[in-house]
Order: structure tokens, then C-alpha cells, then sequence
């Protein structure tokens, strides 16, 4: 269960996507080292990528989180099941039907975290996820006209020793996959390579003018 990532400011996703239109690369520009973003909670406001009207891409903030069904005990769903959301998409009945059908979408960080829940010694610590050798990835969403949630589907090796799902995280060149009509294809995250580093380790130092992989 995805319930924290590290996500970006909204002027450096209108950035990457100005820079997107101006010279087919979505590069985020230098940002002052004293700049922190810190890391977001289901109900948080945050800045990803939508689709407008013509099907382009655009920088919303939506709310992390749909509100639940009555019958939940929670407040908020901020996961989808790739295996529910498909489910419910050819039934035409259910929460992510139309969610996954019309309002695909993607969620840059630079990290996503997931709770330790596989070995009793290190039960619940938080280990933080990247994509070595970039600074920037994008995760699938789903969302309505306010909100959004994270996808998640069955771990790879390197989520699956620490966690039982993981986020549907999109490697370079995937995101027209999410956003079209083959979205489907992407439920297998074994290809994915990602480095794992429990919370109190030093992470790596990361690029100065990351490339947003769209």
C-alpha cells in the first residue's frame, strides 16, 4: 500500500511540460538546494500530470485520496488495484470503472515508500523506492475532476522482499502506453529495477537537471 511519496512543485512540472512543447524533452530546470519538497499523505493536494479536452497533457492539483464507498471503515481510497480497476472497467459497475477508463493520469516523485511488512525484525519501517539512476519517474493515477489515486499491482523482486503490492511505476517511454488504449500491458512490473534504502540511510545524491521520462 502506497501512502507516501516525494512528490515535485507544481512550477517545475509546468516547466518540464513547457520544455516538453518547446523541444520534445520534459527536462525540470536547476532548483535552489535550500528548495525541499516534503513528502505527501493521502489527502494532500499535489500537482501531476492530466489530460485536457483534447487529450494533451496538463498540470492539475487534484487530492490524493477518493472519497470512500459507506460501507468502508476508511475516509479515503488512495490506492487502486490494477487487478479490481480492470475488473470493474469491463463490467462498466464500481468505483474505478470510469476512473480507469477516462481519467488515466501521472504521478511524478522522485521517491515513493512502502512499509516493511514482509520479516518481523524490521515490521512496519519505511523503505524509500527509486529508480537508480534517475531522479525523476512517473507512477500511474486514475482521478475524477478533483481527485486521484496511486495504481498499484503485484511486487517486483525488489518491492516483493519488503511489501505485498507496489505502485504501477512507469519506466521511459511508458507513459503514452498508461495513457492509451493498451494500458492494460503495463500490470507487470518485474522488468522495473529499483533500489531500496531503509529510511535512515543516506540516499544518493541526486542530478541537478533530472529529465522527466515521458
Amino acid at each position: 500500500m502506497c501512502h507516501r511519496i516525494t512528490p515535485l512543485l507544481t512550477e517545475d512540472l509546468q516547466s518540464a511540460l513547457d520544455e516538453l512543447h518547446r523541444s520534445g524533452h520534459a527536462r525540470i530546470p536547476r532548483r535552489d538546494d535550500a528548495t525541499v519538497v516534503p513528502d505527501a499523505y493521502p489527502g494532500t493536494q499535489l500537482p501531476l500530470f492530466t489530460l485536457d479536452a483534447r487529450g494533451d497533457l496538463q498540470v492539475s492539483e487534484l487530492v490524493w485520496g477518493f472519497d470512500a464507498p459507506p460501507q468502508s471503515r476508511s475516509k479515503l481510497v488512495f490506492n487502486t488495484r490494477i487487478e479490481t480497476a480492470l475488473a470493474q472497467a469491463r463490467s462498466g459497475h464500481g468505483l474505478w470503472a470510469q476512473p480507469l477508463l477516462t481519467g488515466r493520469c501521472l504521478v511524478p516523485v522522485s521517491s515513493f515508500y512502502e512499509s516493511w511488512t514482509r520479516s518481523a525484525p524490521e515490521r512496519g519501517a519505511q523503505v524509500r523506492f527509486t529508480i537508480p539512476g534517475r531522479r525523476i519517474f512517473l507512477l500511474a493515477g486514475v482521478c475524477d475532476s478533483s481527485r486521484f489515486s496511486i495504481v498499484t499491482t503485484e511486487p517486483n523482486a525488489d518491492v516483493g522482499a519488503v511489501h505485498s503490492r507496489m505502485p504501477l511505476v512507469l519506466a521511459p517511454g511508458e507513459s503514452s502506453i498508461w495513457l492509451g488504449p493498451e494500458y492494460a500491458s503495463l500490470s507487470d512490473r518485474s522488468g522495473i529495477t529499483l533500489d531500496a534504502v531503509p529510511e535512515l540511510r543516506s540516499a544518493a545524491k541526486a542530478s541537478a537537471n533530472p529529465q522527466l521520462p515521458l
